[in-house]
């Protein structure tokens, strides 16, 4: 294993934790994003528990790097801010730790390390794509504060440049990722893509009806979702396939 912190405190206690686990043979450190890389150009490693915010090529940006090696290590991010999860999901990380790391969390991690390194050894492709529900929160900043925005409460989404408006019965709820990428992440969850600036929650789905000038609309408890020409015939058809297995939300239920 190889961990890379660029406090040297923080680094010492996570070698520390790493060498204590039974399922570590041995471990390594780096202090920065440059001493990693340079240890992986001769080395090989399972796995690298990474910090995201460092000086020069911060956590995010290595892993992306480490991603396009012929053998790349399972990528575990250690780090004191819950607001780049999404981002590291997306990257690829096999789990997103945060400070200070509890010793449960830290074996959690170690068994899906070891999970994908058996995999790999035994010829097969390892999965290593968050679990279904690695997002099924979304962490909202306002004021100074984060907040989680559960998935299942979210009715619809709106695009809003760099930023997506997640509408629910609280709120809505600015989140800084392109609406692009949270469909990849919630098409497995029963979102559609119903327009180039919305998703929607099929289970918020109330009517299809027509708007004053002839255009399809997706009526929900918080209001109507334009639908596109060219999203129309696969929203049709999603809606049909939830109704015939019961997943829509009955008309009248309370959130």
């Amino acid at each position: 294993m190889l961990a890379v912190d660029d406090v040297p405190a923080a680094l010492d206690d996570l070698c520390g934790m790493l060498r204590e686990a039974p399922e570590v043979a041995e471990v390594a450190a780096a202090g920065d994003t440059v001493a990693a890389l340079k240890r992986l150009q001769s080395e090989e490693f399972d796995a690298v528990f990474l910090d995201i915010a460092m000086p020069g090529l911060d956590g995010l940006e290595f892993a992306s790097l480490l991603k396009k090696l012929a053998r790349p290590p399972a990528i575990v991010f250690v780090t004191a801010y819950d607001q780049h999860a999404v981002a590291a999901f997306g990257i690829g990380a096999v789990d997103y730790l945060l400070k200070p790391v509890r010793a449960e969390r830290l074996a959690d991690a170690l068994a899906r390390v070891s999970r994908i390194v058996s995999t790999e050894k035994a010829g097969k492709t390892p999965q290593r794509q968050p679990a279904p529900d690695a997002l099924a929160a979304l962490p909202v900043e306002s004021g100074g504060r984060t907040r989680y925005v559960r998935r299942q409460d979210v009715r619809y989404v709106e695009a809003h440049g760099d930023y997506v408006r997640l509408h629910t019965h609280s709120g809505v709820h600015l989140v800084r990722m392109p609406i692009s990428r949270l469909e990849e992440y919630w098409a497995n969850a029963g979102f559609v893509r119903t327009h180039r600036g919305f998703l929607v929650a099929l289970s918020a789905v109330r009517e299809l009806r027509s708007d004053s000038v002839g255009g399809l609309l997706a009526h929900t408890d918080l209001g109507d979702v334009p639908v596109s020409r060219r999203h129309a015939r696969h929203l049709r058809e999603r809606l049909l396939r939830a109704a015939q297995r019961g997943e829509l939300r009955p008309e009248g239920m309370a959130p």
